[in-house]
């Protein structure tokens, strides 16, 4: 195979073409449905060098005097649609080795370059500065996207969002569509079009208004030194035949976080659960299991004490032994040994629960929820999870705890809308190529473009599932605050742009009346619009989903 030669250091970075070893790795990422065709991949290892890329692409795109291809950006490769490696893109903009994270002593703060990975944070913030970001726990998550769109992790519950830290942004952006330039955004910055753009990027989502390339963070909290961990199971075996023992789970969990610090729970709860944060698995009947994962603060007394009457209310009903987590759920590995709650080290717990799965292929969908489930919706839940014409076992929905501090902010404070839900669901599916349909010898992403099935039959489940249980909204989960007159209050409120969804486009699946754009940013949207006018009025960075500039 021919290798190009490339000037390394270039003002404009490291250009992999194809012909080249490393563009076959260069131009995927996570999601391996998307796979694509750029004339070239840019990895930049500095501001000056993604000033130099972003100018490159603008003269290239002037003089070529063709359609405008796109040119995206790539901190960690996790974006679950065809944003960065879509069919239409002509750069990539790799900045996986902008990964530095140090203290910033001239503003104070903590700065993390936008290729800075979850793990990266994690073990670079503590181990010298015995600090936090409440963020994700999937290990391989990129700042650059994590942050923009709002992040949060188990560690929100206690100490709020990603976003609630963040007190500037670095930015490369093109106010005049020629010309690129990097400026700093500060949430005290005089002038107001700064603030707006940092206010943009504290869940206005990524790829919209310019390439961060740096964040500076103030105010992080300190983890706890010691946390409880667990991990359990229930067997499918003794669910799938008696509806209302899942159903009553799924009911009471919900209702725990529903009616937290509330007289309606039962005295041992109406205790401060801020520091629990749960990850409840509804895996497909084919996994053999659902789960539960469960992380406390260790240091506080009663910490065993209160994750026994959490388990103990939410299964009153249930009437079926737990057993170990000994299977993979999603992105999450197995966990056989933490039936038992295990008193682990933060930093240890962070590595035990930092997975990303497997090379593989998948389809999102996401839902905030202000209140518990309605019966339809667990009926529809119970329904999806068990059908007989759909065999994955790594199909689920994730039932995520949120709420306490992660809803302190006003719905305005930061871009990202959604400030009062309790719950945050995940539905998710993968899946790999499997088969050698065009008789190659090997199965790769051609055997997935000879044959749609491969995708398809996992794409009309999660897409079924999810239209049924938000039936009575229009098929997806929509604002809180928007029902009919004569109807119930929805029980939702819009949807996660970290996990975006391009089927809330589509009217085959949305008839709620609600754009995308409406379920993510909400009442917020205007002011992105606003912001995206001023900062990059000639839409150079966008995508499928993107804000687009004001008009009049």
């Amino acid at each position: 195979m021919a290798v190009h030669t490339i000037r390394a250091g270039a003002a404009y970075g490291t250009e992999v073409r194809p012909g080249d070893a490393r563009y076959e790795a260069l131009r995927r990422g996570f999601n391996q449905r998307f796979i694509a065709t750029p004339d070239y991949v840019t990895v930049a290892r500095s501001t000056d060098e993604v000033v130099g890329a972003v100018t490159k692409y603008l003269a290239d795109r002037r003089s070529d005097g063709g359609p405008a291809r796109r040119l995206t950006v790539r901190s960690g490769g996790h974006c679950y649609e065809d944003f960065v490696c879509g069919d239409d893109v002509a750069v990539i903009l790799d900045l996986g080795q902008m990964d530095a994270v140090y203290l910033d002593e001239e503003r104070g703060a903590y700065c993390v370059e936008a290729g800075a990975t979850n793990w990266h944070l994690a073990t670079r913030l503590y181990a010298p500065f015995g600090v936090a970001v409440p963020g994700g726990s999937c290990y391989s998550v990129g700042t650059g996207g994590h942050v923009t769109g709002g992040g949060y992790g188990l560690l929100s519950r206690q100490h709020g969002l990603t976003v609630d830290h963040l007190y500037a942004v670095e930015v490369v952006v093109v106010r005049d569509g020629q010309h690129a330039e990097a400026v700093v955004a500060r949430r005290d910055s005089p002038e107001p079009e700064l603030r707006d753009l940092w206010w943009a990027h504290t869940g206005g989502g990524g790829g919209t208004f310019g390439v961060v390339t740096r964040f500076w963070f103030k105010g992080l909290p300190e983890p706890p030194s010691l946390v409880l961990l667990h991990a359990v199971a229930w067997p499918w075996d003794r669910l799938k035949d008696h509806p209302e023992r899942l159903k009553s789970l799924v009911r009471n969990y919900g209702l725990f976080f529903e009616h937290e610090n509330t007289t309606r729970l039962p005295a041992p709860l109406r205790v401060d659960y801020s520091d629990m944060f749960t990850l409840l698995k509804l895996n497909h009947l084919s996994n053999g299991k659902i789960g539960l994962i469960t992380q406390l603060d260790a240091t506080r007394p009663d910490s065993a004490q209160r994750l026994t009457a959490f388990l103990d209310w939410i299964t009153q009903d249930l009437g079926v032994e737990p057993t170990p987590l000994d299977r993979r759920m999603g992105e999450h590995a197995p966990m056989g040994g933490l039936h038992v709650p295990t008193r682990l080290p933060w930093l240890t717990a962070t590595q035990t629960l930092n997975g990303s799965g497997d090379n593989q292929c998948g389809k999102y969908k996401s839902a905030y929820m202000t209140r518990g489930f309605t019966e339809p919706q667990l009926d529809a839940i119970f329904h999806h999870l068990r059908r007989p014409d759909y065999t994955n076992p790594q199909a689920l929905l994730q039932v995520d705890s949120y709420g306490a501090a992660a809803n302190l902010p006003g719905s305005a404070d930061t871009a990202v809308h959604q400030r009062s839900s309790v719950l945050k669901l995940q539905y998710q599916t993968y899946w790999s190529w499997q088969e050698d349909v065009n008789q190659d010898g090997v199965a790769d992403q051609l055997d997935a473009a000879a044959d749609p099935e491969i995708a398809g039959r996992h794409l009309r489940w999660i897409r079924e599932f999810y239209r049924d249980v938000y039936a009575d909204t229009g098929g997806v989960p929509v604002l809180a605050g928007t029902g009919e007159e004569g109807r119930p209050e929805p029980v939702t409120d819009g949807c996660y742009i970290n996990y975006p969804d391009t089927d809330l486009d589509d009217p085959e699946w949305n008839t709620s009346g609600q754009p995308a754009h409406r379920l993510y940013h909400g009442s917020n949207y205007e002011r992105l619009r606003k912001t995206k006018s001023y900062w990059d009025p000639r839409d150079v960075f966008r995508h499928a989903q993107s804000i687009p500039p004001a008009t009049g």
